[in-house]
C-alpha cells in the first residue's frame, strides 16, 4: 500500500491553526468533503465516533484519525501539520501536531488495516517526523510521505 495512492497533494496542509482536537478533526472533515465529495458533517461525526472508542494519538506528536464512510470508492487521506500542538489524549500524553487521517469505504476490510499499519510504520520514524515539521509546502511533505516503504527488520 503506497501513500502516494492514498494522499493527494491537495489534501496536505502544512500550517493549520486549530486550538482543539475537535477543531483539527473538523478541518480534516472539511478538506475531505471538498476533495472527495463527502459531507463534512458525516466525516466529522465518523472521526469523533472513532475517537470515542479510544484516541488515535500514537505518541511523539502524531495522530492517525480514521473512519469508515459510505460513499467512498477507495481509501483516501488528509495530512495536516498544526502550528501549535493540541491535546489529543495520545498514549504518551504529549500533544499532537502531525495528523494523517485515513478515510475508508464502509466495506473496506483488510485494506483499511493495511493502510493504518503502513502509515503507523512510516510515522514512527523520528527523522521523518522531524523533516515533516520542517517542511513548508504540500509538495515537500508529499515527497517525504510518498517514499517507498522500507523493509522492516526481522
Amino acid at each position: 500500500m503506497d501513500i502516494e495512492d492514498l494522499l493527494d497533494r491537495r489534501a496536505i496542509t502544512p500550517k493549520v491553526h486549530a486550538p482543539t482536537k475537535r477543531h483539527a478533526l473538523s478541518l480534516i472533515a472539511e478538506t475531505a468533503a471538498r476533495l472527495y465529495g463527502l459531507d463534512a458533517g458525516d466525516v466529522l461525526d465518523a472521526l469523533l465516533a472513532r475517537e470515542q472508542l479510544g484516541s488515535t494519538g500514537l505518541g511523539s506528536g502524531v495522530a492517525i484519525p480514521h473512519a469508515r464512510l459510505p460513499g467512498l470508492r477507495r481509501i483516501r487521506a488528509v495530512f495536516m501539520r498544526l502550528e501549535t500542538p493540541v491535546e489529543f489524549d495520545a498514549v504518551d500524553g504529549q500533544p499532537v501536531d502531525l495528523l494523517f487521517a485515513l478515510l475508508a469505504p464502509s466495506e473496506a476490510g483488510a485494506d483499511h488495516l493495511l493502510a493504518l499499519a503502513r502509515v503507523s510504520r512510516l510515522l514512527r520514524q523520528s527523522e521523518l517526523r522531524k523533516q515533516l515539521r520542517q517542511s513548508h509546502t504540500p509538495d515537500a511533505i508529499h515527497a517525504l510521505l510518498a517514499q517507498p516503504a522500507r523493509p522492516s527488520a526481522a
